[in-house]
């Protein structure tokens, strides 16, 4: 399964995290005309990251 970047607005708790600036510019990129936050970017790729993680 690939991962595709959807628009999804939930309710949400303020985390702090701090990211490698080449991170944030690459996210920053993949996030243009996608109708999608970088909050809402990282959140599906921290679901897609957890639902196709190998179980052990």
């Amino acid at each position: 399964m690939t991962f595709q970047i959807k628009s999804d607005r939930k309710e949400t708790e303020t985390k702090s995290i701090r990211f490698p600036l080449e991170l944030i510019d690459r996210i920053d990129r993949a996030i243009v005309d996608n109708d999608v936050s970088f909050s809402g970017f990282v959140i599906q790729a921290c679901e897609y990251a957890l639902d196709n993680m190998k179980k052990d």
